[in-house]
């Protein structure tokens, strides 16, 4: 069996191991792989592993040989999964492996914002604590979290997660999904932006989510709240969130997402008032990034057995 990974570098820059995945047939390796490179990579390989490589209807119909992709990743839009089951493709994912690591992120995020360790600390480093007449100093109000609300949009395993935190730190939560979930004040996505001093999103990107956050709702938050987003970029507007921003009309914004990533120069959020942005590293602990390929080998290992699991176009 002839199995090529597209672009393995993100899950493993050198701090894993392919082996496991190389008892399971003749395994070529490319860490990155440019459209134009796609298919002939791919020609000849019954399996391909892709994390942000595209594999839709165009690369899929010059791939006959093609049975089985797996992708590196929870999200699979990458693929083209309704033309892959035309072709008798099975397409897997790897659900559930960042769940963790992701809600610690999240809270990283607004500890950066309730504390400002990092901008304290570079204080520090220059000098500005060995020069001051006082035993401390702070620039920004400290703010305590307990008792603060928390909205959370979209309660899946990650924002389970989150809501976990952010009840042992004594916040209240309240989130907005479809489902009723026993213990928990169920909103409309207006109404909790209204009320919420923190908002995380942690809904799927479709097209009823695309742009959730826009200038109209935005109007709707609190001047002093935050908005945390480390689900998908295109849940939000950008230049709204900009325009809020720095307008004064939120507190401040942090992001581990992007409407396009690598950002271009231009975005407006680079340069936008109180804003922390992470170049989506919330998923990548070494932990979560050791599931992830534990996983995804799984899977390959489950297909070749004809039991094939985490199929997503079956």
């Amino acid at each position: 069996m002839k199995i090529v990974v597209l672009d393995g570098y993100a899950l493993n820059p050198g701090d894993l191991s392919w082996d496991e995945l190389k008892t399971l047939g003749e395994v070529e390796i490319y860490d990155r792989t440019t459209p134009s490179e796609t298919v002939k990579r791919a020609s000849g390989r019954q399996i391909l592993l892709t994390n942000k490589t595209l594999l839709m209807s165009e690369e899929l119909d010059r791939l006959p040989d093609v049975k089985y992709i797996g992708v590196l990743a929870t999200g699979y839009n990458v693929v083209d999964t309704e033309a892959a089951k035309q072709k008798g493709i099975i397409v897997t994912n790897v659900p559930a492996y960042g769940t963790m690591s992701v809600a610690q992120h999240v809270f990283a995020l607004i500890f950066e914002f309730s504390n400002y360790a990092g901008c304290l600390s570079e204080g520090v480093r220059s000098g500005r604590w060995s020069n001051s007449i006082d035993f401390c100093y702070w620039d920004k109000p400290l703010a305590e979290l307990a008792g603060l609300t928390i909205g959370i949009i979209g309660f899946g395993r990650i924002g389970r997660a989150v809501a976990g935190i952010a009840e042992a730190l004594g916040m209240k939560v309240i989130i907005s999904e479809r489902n009723k979930v026993p213990g928990y004040e169920n909103h409309s996505v207006e109404e909790l932006l209204k009320q919420s001093d923190i908002v995380s999103l942690h809904c799927p990107l479709t097209p009823e989510t695309k742009g959730i956050i826009n200038s109209v709702r935005l109007k709707l938050m609190k001047s002093s709240a935050l908005l945390v987003n480390t689900a998908r970029g295109p849940l939000v507007v950008e230049k709204d969130l900009a325009d809020a921003l720095n307008d004064g009309r939120i507190a401040g914004a942090a992001l581990d997402v992007l409407s396009v990533e690598p950002p271009p120069s231009d975005n407006p959020l680079l340069s936008a008032k109180n804003c922390i942005i992470t170049p989506h590293v919330a998923w990548a602990s070494f932990s979560a990034r050791k599931r992830l390929m534990d996983i995804a080998v799984s899977n390959v290992r489950q297909y070749l057995s004809g039991n094939p699991v985490n199929v997503v176009n079956g």
